[in-house]
């Protein structure tokens, strides 16, 4: 994807909050930008996963990996 709904500076401080790093242990996100960027996307759109445009990734790989991120409270590491 070419445009971005966060800004540069914004993803700067979400960045090193997320899971999945390359210095993190066991398998990292190939992409973490483009997976939060899909994240708002539903937000944004109220879509159901399913809908989600082939460009951010298979839906129910986003989806799984969104609920992975549920449960070890990174959104809410990334909001507070």
């Amino acid at each position: 994807m070419d445009r971005f709904v966060l800004t540069d500076a914004q993803w700067a401080k979400m960045e090193p909050l997320c899971l999945g790093k390359p210095s993190d242990p066991g398998r990292s996100g190939k992409d973490n930008r483009r997976f939060v960027e899909a994240v708002l996307w539903i937000a944004r759109t109220g879509s159901p996963w399913r809908d989600l445009p082939p460009s951010f990734g298979h839906w129910n790989s986003v989806f799984t990996r969104f609920r992975d991120w549920v449960k070890a409270d990174i959104w809410k590491r990334l909001f507070d």
